[in-house]
This record gives structure tokens, sequence and C-alpha cells, in this order.
């Protein structure tokens, strides 16, 4: 199936609208991490006790803050998620207890408080079994780090891999595109203030691998079209490169952002900020092939033209 038969568009032509795009998102996200709202790190990380208290019916916010303040619960946040379809039982509050030293005894009696809170001005009618979840600063940080890592080498990974079969400059490229994929995913979670969890982890993981197969099917389609085109221009090898897979691009990502998309719609609020984060990516990872590994491919061997020095190739394909 092809949807674009003889596309002609100038991609490359279009590099510095492409490059404003992603500086006004890149740089919104950063000052949001720097500035605004930090990066949000939920209780997986930071640690501490967060307790999911499912309604009936979308529960008024202020009146559970002010139950918990009279109550003696101090420092907590809440944060109430709204199923979009609206049935009962999906509408749900979370109540988090910041990271402390505090023994067991002392997160217990937190969330013991907590419930009194809301059986007293609940009276168990409105509301469904609460679910504890409690996170000591020590896993805290050791899961921080460990998904540090995960993403680290996954990035490293790549790039060994893309220049194996490929260039140095090719495997560079790759994975800028794909650093740029998950910092304006990251900062979408900044500016709208939605908590990164281990889930959200599994997701920027997930869509690392999937804009990285993007790039790679963009960079093997120059590959072959510049084997059979020596006397063209890179500039016009690119651009043919990308317009003869931007039906496959198109199609591809076509489908997988609306499962996503539904899963952000319908899957609920356990799966709303993996869903958040995969529809993000998606998007981003798909205009970062086109718009920014490509570029920074061409950008790269003019440079080396201008100073004199022959293109670097790549390798040629390897035989099955």
């Amino acid at each position: 199936m092809e949807l674009f038969r003889n596309a002609n568009i100038d991609w490359l032509g279009k590099k510095w609208y492409f490059l404003s795009f992603s500086l006004v998102f890149s740089v919104a996200g950063v000052f949001s991490m720097i500035f605004w709202h930090g990066i949000p790190r939920g209780v997986d990380f930071k640690g501490g006790t967060e307790i999911t208290v499912p309604f009936d019916a979308p529960p008024n916010v202020d009146h559970i803050r002010q139950a918990l303040e009279k109550a003696g619960v101090k420092d907590f946040t809440t944060q109430q998620i709204s199923s979009p379809t609206g049935q009962k039982g999906n509408n749900e509050v979370v109540i988090s207890l910041p990271q402390s030293t505090a023994t067991d005894q002392q997160h217990d009696a937190g969330r013991t408080a907590i419930e009194n809170a809301l059986s007293s001005n609940y009276h168990d009618s409105g509301y469904g079994q609460p679910s504890v979840e409690i996170v000591g600063p020590t896993a805290g940080t050791q899961l921080q780090h460990q998904a540090e890592l995960a993403t680290l080498y996954s990035l490293i990974g790549m790039l060994v891999y893309l220049w194996f079969r490929f260039e140095l400059i090719y495997g560079v490229a790759a994975v800028v595109a794909v650093f740029h994929d998950t910092l304006i995913t990251v900062g979408a979670f900044s500016l709208t203030n939605q908590e990164i969890t281990l889930t959200v982890i599994a997701a920027i993981l997930t869509l690392i691998g999937y804009s990285m197969n993007d790039t790679i099917v963009v960079f093997d389609r120059i590959r072959e079209n510049l084997a059979i085109s020596r006397r063209e221009s890179l500039t016009d090898v690119v651009n043919r490169s990308i317009n003869q897979t931007l039906s496959r691009t198109v199609i591809s990502s076509g489908l997988t952002f609306l499962t996503v998309m539904s899963l952000y719609l319908f899957g609920g609020a356990v799966l709303h900020g993996f869903s958040f984060a995969l529809v993000v990516g998606i998007l981003i990872g798909t205009y970062s092939s086109i718009a920014v590994a490509a570029p920074m491919l061409v950008a790269y061997q003019d440079w080396r033209k201008s100073r004199g020095k022959v293109a670097t190739l790549p390798a040629k394909r390897a035989r099955a």
C-alpha cells in the first residue's frame, strides 16, 4: 500500500523551520525542568507513600484537602485522575506523602490518618477501597539510578550498532535524534506537571527503539540510493530517500499512534502516564527521523567538503 506516489517534497529546504520547532519545544521543556516544575518524579523514584482512592463520582479535591488538613495530615499533595469515559468508579484521587526517614509505624500513622479523614467525611459510601504504595528513599534512589543507566546503555548500544552497520556520523545523528525525542517527551511531562514513574521509563525506552527503527529505515534507503547515484548531490539523495519511505513511515507510525491514543483516552489511570509518553514520543520520533537525523547527516558531510575532505559514505550493505 502506497499513500504518496512520486512524492517530491524538499524536506531539507525546510530544515530551518524544523530547527525552530525543535528549539521551541526543547527550550520550553528545559526551562520547565530548571525553573518551573522540575522533573516531576513519581513515588517510584522519590520514595514516599502514595494512596489512590477511587470515588463513585468526580470528587471535590478542595474538600478532600480540607478534610486531610483538619485530620492533621501534613506535607501531602493531591492529584485528581478522571476517566475520559466518565464511567462510575473511574474517578480517582492520588494522595502522596513525601519521602522521609520515617519508621514503618510513622508511615502507617500517616496512612491511617488519611483513611480516617476520608471515612469521617464520606462515611464509606462515596469511595472504594484505597490502594497504598510505599517506597523507601533508598529503593527510590536505586530505581532512579537504574532507569538512568538503562536509558544510557540503550543509546550507547544503538550508537555502536549504527557505527558498525553504516558510519560513525550515522550513529551520532540517530542518537542525537533519539536524545531530542527523549528531551521533548520528558519536557512534556514537566510542562504538564505529570509524574514520571517506572512505567513511563518503560514507555521512553520503547519510543527510543521505535524512533531508532524509523531512522534506520531512512538511512538504509539513503545508502541504497547512494550506491546507484554517486554523481547526485547528497541533499537530493536524502530528499528522495525520505520521500520514498514516506508512505511506510506514515502508515506504520499512524497505526501505532491510533493504538496509543486509544490507550491514552480509554486505558484508565494506570496507563495514563505510559500512554501519554508514547503519544508524544511517537509523534516526535517520527518527526525527528525526517527533520533531525537526516539534516544533521547532510550538514556534517557539507562541513567535511568545506574543509577539503572527502564525504564519508555508509558501509556497503551486508549480505544475508
